[in-house]
């Protein structure tokens, strides 16, 4: 009897102590959206779909993700999302001149519903749910990227 034993190359594990997560809470606010380092730099290599996104006095655009869920915990500050309903004259995302027909975008959404985010609140949004996201001055979230 023969077996066939599968040695794809596995991802590393990545431990990220609470001294990080600190670190990167205590850099002070920028204007704009952006995720913090070093978490952005260290789930991006370890192949995370983790992320601290820090959004300062923004109105992002609105957006579906087809095939991938967002879950969403507000760690500082205030978000509002809107989510439900449908986008507004859509378009595919196109980044560097290369179309994601997974992606959509628009500049807003009618019919959807507000929930306002607090520090300790957790919010699911799943594949194919149109929303959006604004802050008044500063709210920091954790973004977990799910595969539906």
């Amino acid at each position: 009897m023969h077996r066939h034993i599968n040695r794809k190359k596995q991802s590393p594990i990545l431990s990220i102590p609470k001294s990080e997560i600190d670190a990167a809470l205590a850099q002070s606010p920028a204007e704009g959206k952006r995720m913090l380092e070093p978490i952005r730099t260290l789930t991006t290599a370890a192949g995370m779909p983790l992320n601290i996104l820090e959004d300062s006095h923004t109105n992002n655009l609105a957006e579906v993700h087809r095939t991938i869920s967002d879950l969403w915990l507000c760690l500082e500050g205030e978000a509002t999302f809107i989510h439900g309903g449908a986008l507004v004259e859509p378009r595919v995302k196109e980044k560097n001149g290369v179309r994601n027909e997974n992606e959509l975008l628009a500049a807003s959404i009618h019919g959807g519903t507000e929930t306002i985010m607090h520090p300790g609140d957790w919010l699911w949004i799943p594949a194919g749910t149109p929303h959006q996201h604004q802050a008044i001055g500063t709210a920091r979230l954790a973004i977990i990227k799910i595969p539906a």
